[in-house]
Parts: C-alpha cells; structure tokens; sequence
C-alpha cells in the first residue's frame, strides 16, 4: 500500500493495512541515524530549509512535512548568524544556541533572547515579512512535484498565532497583557494571524493534502493559559484559517498542534473543523480516553511518548507501548502514530529501531 493511501485511510477511519507512521529529528539525532545507516554528512532542519527526506523515506514514514512560516526561524544559525550562536531571525526576534550533554554526546537547543515588540509603541509600526516571497515555497513546491504522488505531504504552520507572538513580545508580557489589554493583544495576534493565514493559503493552492497548524498552548497537567483567554484571542482566528483553508479545498484535512494538556479546548477544536490532534503527550492526556470520547470525531497524531519511554526505557517497553496504542487508538483507522517531538539526541538507536520495526511489521490483522 502506498504511503499516501495509508494515511487517507486511517483518515477516514478506516484501517489500512499497518498505522501510518510519521518521524521527525532534531539535527543531532539525524546526524547519528545518518551514520548508522552509513550515509554521507548532510544538513537537517525539522523545520524546514534543505531536508532531503532520504531519513523519513528510509525509516518507513508515510508522511512529509514542508514548513513555511517563523517556526522556521529554529535551527536557523547557519542561516542568520555571524558568530555561529547567536542570531536575530528575519522576523527580529533574537536566538542564542546553548548546549546540553547526554549520554551519545553534545547537542544545542536554540532559546529566545530578544523580543522586537516589547516595546508597546512599536507594535503599531511593525511590519511582518512577506509571507508571498516566491523563494518561501521552492521546497513545499517540490516536495509536492516530487513526492505527492506517493506520500502524504503535510504543509507546517505551525506557531501560528501565539508562539510567534510572544516571541515577537515577551512571554511575560503577552500573558500579562492578555489580562490588562486585550485591545493591544489583538494588535498584536493578528501580526502572526495574517502572516500564517496567507502562508496556509499559500500552500494549500500548491496542492498540499494537510495544513498542520497550532500553538504550545498546554504545560504538563494544565492549559498554559485559560481555555477563556484561548477562546477569546486564539478559537476565533483559528477558525478563519481552518474556514478558509477548506474553502479553497474541502477535502483538506487540517492539524492542531500543542503539547500539554488541552483538554478543556478539544470540543472547541471540534466546533471550529478540527480533522486531527497532535502530539497526544500520553503523560499529560490519556491518549485512550481521547479516542473513547473524540474518535468519531477527530483523529490523533503521536501518542508515542519522548518523556520517558523512548529515551529511558528499554525496547521491550517501546514495543509495548507502540502496540499499547495501536490497539487502544489504532483500531477502526484516526491514528497516525510517532513520538510526540522531534526525536532528541537522548533516545538509544535501539529504541528507536524497536520503535519503527514494531509499527511497520504489525497489521491490524496481527491485533485481533
């Protein structure tokens, strides 16, 4: 079955012959899955600017991602900076890469450092770039040309509102001024809100099969900020993007990203055209529970858990909790199953390896 017909299958929620599998990796995870598999040295960026897809096609992936938007601004030192790291992003928002150990070696993360908007006055004058530079789609051009005959290609757009925003502001800020200036929050939401709409629009008329949108919205046992808050700045923009988005193509099927728990907000996600949930952090949502109450009605995205299993535990715990999820979220099709993160430096290649060979060689028949 080709990747792509298994993807629209679980989609419809329908079982295809095995769940749909999808995988992405930081650049230093990439790097050693490189090796081990003896390929040449290679630039990777989850977010875009140059993947190949050679790791994602030879690993068994059914889905490929193409992001266009700030998100990309992660991992983007090469891109942007002149001491290698430290940089300031196109947008304005100033990075800094700092350095973690781990038991396979060193690794960096890239961490905000600088807001542009912090200043009130500054809002009202800013300009966002030009989300219709021709150059931003050359790659979601080719992946499409290239490999939508047999994959599923998702169009990443992920940060779209809320992350960008208090990027561009201050965290602190935003939170607070959501409370003390709702007037200058919406100034400041539609920055992102145009930007990411017009990206979407972008990539949806370039023939992508999925727009996967969202904001971290969710801490660990808790929404990050109110489900009141989310419904006033962030449910109404949402549903402009999704609307528009299925009126260019009704068979578009849209995503939602954030980590956390953001269960107060699933039944809005319904309302406003929600087709699949992402990432399903299974130590913040029951991923079962989930499928019981919302799997008529939505798919789920991950469940595959990158707090403890894939990096601390053993492959007989992976495998258990990969066929834990195929029966309990799989069944009757609405799972796309993978780690709910980019795959980090810390993971053992055996469990990744458990992981992956334990999804590609299990059908539904194996199930029953």
């Amino acid at each position: 079955m080709k990747p792509r017909e298994r993807v629209r299958l679980a989609l419809s929620h329908e079982e295809p012959d095995r769940c749909p599998l999808q995988l992405s990796f930081t650049p230093e995870f990439a790097d050693r899955l490189r090796e081990s598999l003896r390929l040449g040295p290679e630039a990777h960026n989850p977010h875009g600017r140059g993947n190949s897809y050679l790791l994602e096609r030879l690993t068994g992936c059914d889905l490929l991602l193409t992001s266009v938007g700030w998100a990309n601004s992660y991992y983007a030192t090469g891109l942007y900076s002149q001491d290698g790291l430290s940089y300031v992003d196109e947008w304005g928002v100033g990075w800094r890469n700092v350095e973690y150990e781990t038991r396979f070696g060193r690794g960096r993360y890239t961490e905000i450092v600088g807001h542009p908007l912090a200043d009130d006055r500054a809002i009202d004058s800013y300009r966002a770039p030009d989300p219709d530079r021709p150059e931003l789609y050359a790659e979601a051009r080719r992946t499409v040309e290239q490999f939508g005959e047999e994959y599923w290609i998702v169009g990443v757009v992920v940060t779209t509102i809320f992350e960008t925003a208090w990027a561009l502001r201050g965290l602190e800020r935003t939170l607070l001024d959501m409370v003390r200036d709702p007037e200058l929050v919406d100034r400041l939401f539609d920055i992102p809100f145009r930007y990411h709409l017009q990206v979407a629009r972008n990539l949806a008329g370039l023939g992508v099969d999925m727009i996967w949108l969202g904001d971290d919205v969710g801490a660990q046992d808790r929404m990050l900020i109110s489900p009141a808050h989310w419904r006033r700045f962030l449910k109404p923009r949402m549903a402009e993007i999704i609307a528009t988005l299925k009126k260019i193509n009704p068979a578009i099927k849209i995503a939602y990203h954030s980590d956390g728990n953001i269960y107060p907000i699933i039944p809005d996600l319904v309302e406003i055209g929600l087709d699949v949930l992402n990432p399903v952090q299974p130590r913040s949502m029951d991923p079962a529970r989930l499928k019981r109450e919302f799997g008529d009605r939505l798919c789920f995205w991950g469940t595959l858990d990158l707090q403890y299993t894939l990096p601390f535990g053993t492959p007989d715990e992976v495998r258990s909790e990969v066929l834990d999820r195929l029966r309990s979220v799989g069944r009757q099709g609405g799972l796309i199953i993978g780690p709910t993160h980019h795959l980090q430096l810390d993971v053992p290649l055996e469990n990744f390896w458990a992981m992956v060979g334990t999804v590609r060689n299990t059908s539904y028949r194996d199930l029953e």
